[in-house]
């Protein structure tokens, strides 16, 4: 099976290779605890992706040697081992918890609800619910994780009107979170004020930025502009502690002008479907364009490096996943689509959330709030 390959990875076969890995990945351990970080255990829905269970499978192997955590494969156990017998696991901390089941891409979260809690999601949702694991990373149905996690295992944690789905994108380098993008489609003007509170913190710990700027998708800037929902909560957001920035219109989004974008959940879906689609149509585009005649050919051939450091700028797979905010537990969910960086990635997410404490922090903001 042929894949991307990162660097590291690169690395890796050259140091099988010369058959020095069980040393270099001692070598790895040490530096992690020298630095003082905290070795984890994920849990990686084996089942997720389009591809299931290669790419998911590749993407834990790599987690595994890059950041020498233990990665818990959660999937039918016979499929999972078959799968492995393709990877060199030398030195890689990597476990299978058996889940005979899996969750369709089509399943509607009523139905998932009504299913035996054998799927790999529900069992890994019990495994961070139980604590035998960190974090959970699925690049599975997003609608029947967030309805297992909220309603059957983790649960939200006190004081959190609705868990809330989000999106991370990066913008000239700069990462923002948007959120609600698909979990809640009415909402009330309080659940924005809480969805602002969560994704600041998430922003503030895991992304970096120090007194993330909040800001409301509206169809103005205009403190006039927007429907009942957005100008009430932007009243209460002026009234929080947030540093709240006001309104900003959908030409705005690309240019960092916020790090937290809220939005209910009916509109973040079609936002977050919508840049899907522009970047689709306007990579077609590109290509329809350079074949047209010779001298084009001849201009993306010279060009082809500069677009392809302007892919990786706009790759999804860059960020891997995100997360889900307000359930009593760390859970990033990626596209579906993903390759094995993407899902190494998305475990790199999962691993910030919870070397930051992101749970505990919301736990203290809502409180806080509640007081």
């Amino acid at each position: 099976m042929s894949m991307p390959r990162s660097p590291f990875a690169a690395q890796l076969i050259h140091l099988e290779q010369a058959r020095i890995l069980p040393y270099y990945n001692a070598l790895v351990l040490t530096w992690h605890l020298s630095e003082g970080l905290h070795l984890m255990r994920i849990a990686l829905d084996a089942m997720g992706t389009d591809r299931r269970p290669l790419s998911d499978i590749a993407g834990g192997v790599l987690a595994a040697k890059e950041f020498g955590d233990t990665i818990v494969l959660v999937g039918d156990k016979p499929m999972v081992e078959a799968e492995l017998k393709n990877h060199n696991v030398d030195g890689a901390k990597v476990e299978i918890l058996h889940a005979p089941n899996d969750i369709a891409m089509d399943e509607k979260p009523t139905d998932v609800l009504k299913l035996e809690s054998s799927s790999s999601i529900h069992v890994a949702l019990d495994a961070v619910k139980k604590g035998d694991v960190d974090a959970f990373v699925t690049m599975g149905n997003t609608g029947a994780v967030h309805a297992l996690a909220t309603l059957k295992t983790l649960r939200r944690i006190p004081g959190v009107k609705r868990p809330v789905l989000s999106a991370l994108f990066a913008v000239n380098d700069h990462r923002m979170i948007f959120l609600d993008v698909g979990a809640n489609t009415d909402v009330k003007p309080e659940w924005v004020q809480q969805f602002a509170l969560m994704g600041g913190i998430y922003a503030e710990r895991v992304l970096r930025c120090s007194r993330p700027r909040v800001a409301l998708l509206s169809n103005g800037a205009e403190d006039i502009k927007g429907n009942l929902l957005i100008r009430e909560a932007a009243e209460l957001l002026r009234r929080s502690k947030m540093n709240f920035v006001g309104n900003v219109e959908p030409v705005q989004l690309m240019t960092s002008v916020a790090d937290v974008i809220v939005m209910d959940g009916f509109v973040g879906n079609i936002v977050l479907k919508m840049f899907e689609a522009t970047t689709h149509y306007v990579a077609t585009l590109i290509r329809q364009e350079f074949r047209n005649d010779a001298i084009s050919m001849l201009g993306g051939a010279l060009a082809r490096p500069a677009f392809k450091r302007i892919r990786r700028r706009v790759d999804t797979s860059e960020i891997g996943g995100a997360p889900l905010l307000g359930v009593n537990g760390v859970v990033i969910i990626g596209h579906g689509g993903n390759s094995a960086i993407g899902i190494k990635n998305a475990i790199q997410q999962a691993r910030a959330a919870v070397k930051e404490n992101v749970i505990g922090a919301i736990r203290s903001g809502i409180a806080q709030e509640k007081a």
